[in-house]
């Protein structure tokens, strides 16, 4: 499995403001790159936060770019994958239309009829159990922390259903949860002209954050589109 964080943030490092409000950092240059990589893409990865601030699609804006993956075999739109431990995913979102196969990888904490309720409205549910820091049966505290779904036991599942590379593009705790996995290989952030400021505001990654070792990064390209700059990363997470 091959793991590409994505994302677009202010030069002060927030994805969007302290309301939790979306915000437009990049331009028509930066949709643009984010469409192409998004069709390279098996699946395009979020969190249920950012379903349930943003209602996102998460499906190709090019129609080129969708019949090109048609005349490859492929589906039309890469598959979607939200991180919802509790099964939070609104039954209406648009993220479970029929445009793509949309996965839910949930927690211990889900409930029957709540994963019963997804799964009719179309999502596959992929029950992973706590991740490995949370004990199983202790299902009080936050649960909707990505730290509630094994991230692991999550992707492995994903590639029995065919799916090698993953675009995740937020939000912050999915993004710390996944480079406190050690399962980051890539990381692609547009850095916008602007600055949002706020002590919680949402970041790149969020979580407890990293204290004795870090994911090692290594510079591979820069590139200037709209009025900002995208910097790219290889990344080694085995330290984390």
């Amino acid at each position: 499995m091959h793991v590409v964080v994505n994302a677009a943030q202010s030069v002060d490092g927030k994805l969007a403001t302290r309301r939790r409000e979306q915000l437009r950092i990049s331009g028509s240059e930066d949709f643009d790159r984010v469409d192409r990589i998004r069709a390279a893409a098996d699946a395009v990865l979020v969190g249920v936060g950012t379903v349930l601030a943003d209602d996102p699609h998460l499906t190709l804006t090019e129609e080129d770019r969708r019949v090109g993956r048609l005349r490859n075999g492929r589906s039309g739109n890469p598959a979607r994958v939200v991180v919802d431990s509790r099964g939070r995913t609104p039954t209406d979102a648009r993220i479970l239309d029929d445009a793509a196969t949309t996965y839910l990888l949930a927690g211990a904490a889900i409930s029957p009829d709540r994963r019963a309720a997804l799964e009719a409205a179309g999502a596959t549910v992929i029950e992973t159990g706590n991740g490995p820091d949370v004990p199983e049966g202790e299902n009080d505290g936050d649960d909707s922390s990505p730290a509630r779904v094994d991230l692991t036991a999550g992707l492995d599942a994903l590639a029995d259903h065919g799916i090698d590379r993953i675009i995740v593009e937020g939000g912050g705790e999915v993004i710390f949860s996944l480079f406190d996995a050690g399962l980051v290989d890539e990381l692609s952030v547009y850095v916008g002209s602007m600055v949002i400021g706020g002590r919680d505001a949402p970041t790149l990654a969020d979580g407890d954050g990293f204290t004795d070792s870090f994911p090692s990064l290594t510079l591979t390209g820069t590139e200037r589109l709209d009025d900002g700059i995208v910097l790219s990363y290889d990344v080694d997470s085995s330290g984390a």
